[in-house]
């Protein structure tokens, strides 16, 4: 039996999988099946990692601003509640401050 060329549709398939793995190393760049599998796995992280990006950089935001705020105020709780007994109309302002800031 004489050999028969096959089409170029499996080829121009593992030519674009080829082409996301061109950074990969070792036998992820070389061998089709590997190729597959390692492209596969690196699309659900990128896609389970856009997720995480978007809730670490909301995380490292919201302590960034928590540390402004904190530098800006010098009146920890005892000082607040001390002043909230002393002095009621103090208290009054200086926690419409901290909501204008925050």
């Amino acid at each position: 039996m004489t050999r028969v060329p096959r089409g170029y549709i499996a080829r121009r398939r593992r030519t674009k999988m080829r082409s996301f793995a061109s950074n990969f190393r070792g036998a992820h760049l070389r061998l089709n099946r590997m190729i597959t599998q390692q492209v596969k796995r690196a699309f659900v992280s990128s896609h389970r990692d856009r997720g995480r990006q978007k809730r670490d950089f909301r995380r490292l935001w919201i302590t960034r601003i928590n540390a402004a705020t904190r530098k800006k105020l010098i009146l920890n709780r005892k000082m607040l509640a001390q002043v909230a007994v002393s002095n009621p109309n103090n208290h009054y302002t200086i926690s419409n401050k901290i909501k204008i800031i925050n």
